[in-house]
């Protein structure tokens, strides 16, 4: 035991070193250490203080959590057989542990007699705010519960984390089990850069022709590009039902996961779980949420149908009055040749001044410019050979975050982009740094050439450096306060923002440079790139709309009478579609947001939308008063950034504003307001 490398993991951790076999004995023994913790809290002898109460809370099972947040890491960038099964093994003890600590009458009591005490009257504001936060997630997790509705709530939060895990399993499992061959006369309409990656990730299974996969770049290029329909329609049907085969169906497992849902939101006197979750971030309440949604839906609609007549139209200038009507896998490749065009505009004309190092090194000067930061590479080793290291110091020149990257995909790794932390440093009188990371699927370098990105993934790097700042540079004396740990319809401000700079002439000049010649983009394609920034936009925006939808819809409105719950969620989703989906459609399948972990963005999917309209309204500042300008980027760092939950978001947000956030801003840039 006293070799587990998880046993005591510092500032640096070993990657290498941790195995499979590690993860069992080091969760067992954390999880008593954190027992122990738990109980000391419990037994308080004489008064209780703030050090011996609520700050040995914040506390508790730091080392635990440390741990399981590297084994949950590595079993999403390389996970194995072996380990995935140590994960699935201490799921349920970690789950368990958690859960009776949020249901411990006795600790909700020592809580209680605390905030009783002289000295909680003189916490400070965040202290206050700490407390009172807790006293209510005490409440709202069930503490208050009889018993025999506690033994439920324990074994719901359980299997929720099984049913969960197991989700997020399938859909990485059965996203890396698709590949399809196909030969060079087959590639007519693909850009070169799409085909030297299928070419090059065939070479590397030992294969001839051109292999492609469900992973971003490659799905992506396939549906936007390729002239081929019937292989745009084989691919597209492949992704959409991804986690619905044979021992991996998530559709087998999603009714149990609302039923737990729904059954733990009545068991803490809550109507459905949107009430339950949302109580504690700005929308308060899932009917809020839904009133949201569905206001953007009305603004959007009409121009969301006059560009899908448009887009009609323009199959039928090519193809003959004759053509037929769009399906699902025809949408994306008749918009790109509309907007080349109405626009003359082709973004794989951007890819070669999108350099991913460029891009990183460009990101990392226009924050040294409008925040104040400094980021240097660092020499910590990751987790894979594709991981680089990073060291982040804030704008006094302090050390403040190490983090880490990965950009590519792989088919040991999950699908999408995020951002995590290993460790929270606390700033209440220590000075451990935060520990951080942003993974991706990017397109990989091909050959000897660099990574040569996309700028919507270049708008990618941007959001989640966005999250990893509001993480690196929080300065909050709670450690449950600080960084990211903010109600999740404020935790995309600082990350959206942050693409907004993709789209400006002056930021771009800082690394969008030809990667063999160092030219900077041509005015006229920058001019291009700008008009046709709102092309499609209200489709863009539907998009989204129908992913918070019918999140909403599948936690408020879904009762097991209605039917099969894929086929009730492609009802409500095809109300935002472009084109009629398939009969068989079942995105909900692979859905993680929704369902890879035990909430995620359950009836909080409306984040994204909610957030945008505050981070178009925050840059509008900037715009104002410059992109570059280091006073407007002091007071987003001072007001924003190093704040964490120290303070209401929309108080926040008033700070930094001077009034409240308005939409106005975000429909002037999608293009419906002059």
């Amino acid at each position: 035991m006293a070799q587990n490398p998880l046993l005591d993991l510092g500032f640096d951790i070993p990657f290498e070193q941790i195995k499979p076999e590690h993860v069992e004995p080091a969760i067992r023994a954390l999880i008593a250490g954190a027992e122990q913790e738990f109980q000391a809290i419990l037994d308080v002898p004489g008064e209780r203080t703030y050090a011996n109460t609520l700050g040995a809370y914040d506390r508790l099972g730091e080392r635990l959590q440390r741990a399981f947040r590297v084994v949950s890491h590595l079993e999403s960038v390389r996970t194995t057989p072996e380990l995935r099964q140590a994960y699935n093994a201490t799921l349920p003890l970690v789950t368990a542990f958690y859960t009776k600590v949020q249901l411990s009458s006795e600790l909700y009591a020592a809580l209680k007699a605390y905030a009783a005490t002289p000295e909680a009257q003189r916490l400070s504001p965040t202290k206050r705010r700490f407390l009172q936060l807790t006293l209510d997630a005490f409440r709202r997790e069930g503490a208050d519960l009889p018993p025999e509705k506690k033994a439920r709530l324990e074994a719901i939060n359980t299997r929720l984390a099984e049913l969960t895990s197991k989700y997020s399993q399938n859909v990485l499992d059965s996203t890396a089990a698709f590949e399809l061959y196909l030969e060079e006369p087959q590639l007519a309409g693909l850009p070169d850069s799409a085909r030297q990656a299928a070419r090059q990730s065939a070479q590397a299974k030992g294969r001839e022709g051109y292999r492609f996969t469900l992973q971003a770049p490659s799905y992506l290029a396939l549906m936007t590009y390729l002239d081929d329909a019937s292989v745009r329609e084989q691919v597209y049907r492949a992704y959409n039902n991804r986690a619905t085969e044979e021992g991996r169906d998530n559709r087998q497992l999603l009714p149990e996961i609302l039923a737990l849902r729904q059954e733990k939101a009545e068991l803490l006197g809550y109507a459905h779980f949107a009430d339950l979750v949302l109580e504690e971030r700005m929308a308060k309440n899932g009917a809020t949420a839904v009133a949201f949604e569905r206001d953007l839906a009305e603004r959007y609609r009409p121009y969301f149908e006059r560009e899908n007549q448009e887009l009609q139209a323009f199959r039928q200038r090519l193809e003959g009055p004759d053509a037929p009507p769009l399906a699902p896998w025809d949408v994306a490749y008749y918009a790109e040749k509309q907007r080349q065009a109405v626009y003359d505009f082709d973004e794989e004309a951007l890819r070669p001044y999108f350099p991913l190092p460029q891009v990183l090194e460009g990101l990392f000067e226009l924050c040294r410019r409008v925040f104040g930061i400094r980021v240097e590479p660092a020499e910590a080793r990751g987790w894979h050979p594709d991981v680089r290291s990073y060291d982040l110091y804030d704008p006094q020149g302090r050390f403040t975050s190490r983090f880490y990257t990965d950009w590519f995909p792989r088919d040991d790794k999950r699908g999408g982009a995020w951002m995590n932390f290993f460790i929270t440093g606390n700033r209440d009188g220590a000075s451990e740094p935060h520990l951080t990371l942003m993974c991706g699927n990017l397109t990989p370098p091909v050959g000897d050439q660099p990574a040569l990105l996309t700028h919507r993934e270049v708008e990618t790097i941007f959001h989640e450096f966005g999250h990893l700042l509001h993480h690196a540079l929080s300065n909050v004396e709670v450690l449950s306060l600080a960084g990211t740990n903010v109600p999740w319809d404020f935790v995309e401000l600082p990350s959206q923002i942050m693409e907004n700079w993709c789209w400006e002439r002056e930021a771009l000049d800082l690394f969008a440079r030809h990667y063999r010649t160092g030219e900077p983009i041509p005015d006229p394609l920058f001019q291009r790139m700008r008009q046709a920034r709102t092309y499609r936009a209200a489709n863009a925006t539907m998009r989204q709309l129908a992913f918070g939808t019918v999140d909403l819809a599948l936690h408020i409105d879904y009762k097991p009478h209605d039917g099969d719950v894929a086929q009730y969620a492609r009802t409500v989703m095809e109300g935002f579609s472009p084109a009629p989906l398939p009969e068989d459609y079942a995105f909900i399948a692979s859905f993680g947001h929704l369902f890879g972990s035990s909430v995620g963005y359950a009836a909080g999917y409306y984040s994204y939308k909610w957030a945008e309209v505050l981070d178009a309204d925050a840059f509008s500042r900037f715009q104002a008063e410059g992109i570059f300008n280091p006073d407007t980027g002091r007071d987003f760092v001072e007001h924003i950034l190093t704040k964490g939950n120290s303070d209401d978001p929309a108080q926040l947000f008033r700070n930094f504003m001077g009034r409240d956030p308005s939409p106005e801003a975000l429909l002037r840039r999608t293009g419906l307001l002059d």
